[in-house]
């Protein structure tokens, strides 16, 4: 079975996509959330917001590496190809990129300007990081009680070392007791 030209332009949109978000994603594919969900949810309109959310959490409480959300997205966008197209978009350009700085890193390894650059880097993935916190909590936080769930897992995350499952499977236990109490998780 050919994919339809429908199929074809989806898959070079989703391409397009993930290749310049791969360019982009200083820190991983987490750093790059809040760029994904303006692109997929605010301008592509594939999804919504709970969707975008749902497909999140599940891929960060999947096993295996963050990159693993775009697999998911494309999954959802375009089944198994679109799984395939939007994986291979992320991973390979900002793989090649890597693979000829270290080239040159590897080269310039003594220069001052290099190490400025690298120390620049730190920070801008810290702070892609924190914007994709706050994307995903205004994605995923509709009522008082997902708001209070995500204000007490993210003070437990900051002020102590343990696991964030905890707090996932904490949240879990929360969203299916207040459904039967009629509580809007």
């Amino acid at each position: 079975m050919t994919p339809s030209n429908s199929m074809w332009g989806l898959l070079v949109q989703l391409a397009a996509t993930f290749a310049l978000l791969s360019l982009t994603a200083v820190g991983g594919a987490n750093a790059t959330l809040p760029e994904i969900h303006r692109q997929i949810v605010e301008l592509a309109h594939f999804m919504d917001d709970a969707t975008f959310a749902k497909l999140v959490a599940v891929a960060q409480t999947a096993p295996g590496p963050n990159v693993i959300v775009i697999s998911a997205i494309g999954w959802h966008i375009a089944g198994l190809l679109g799984l395939g197209v939007a994986t291979a978009a992320m991973i390979l350009p900002s793989s090649l990129v890597a693979i000829g700085a270290r080239r040159t890193m590897q080269h310039f390894s003594a220069s001052a300007p290099l190490s400025t650059v690298k120390k620049a880097l730190a920070p801008i993935a810290v702070g892609l990081m924190f914007a994709s916190g706050y994307v995903m909590a205004r994605a995923a936080d509709h009522g008082g009680l997902t708001i209070a769930v995500t204000a007490g897992m993210t003070l437990i995350v900051a002020r102590t070392r343990l696991n964030p499952l905890w707090g996932i499977a904490a949240g879990a236990v929360i969203g299916l007791a207040s459904h039967p109490l009629g509580f809007a998780f």
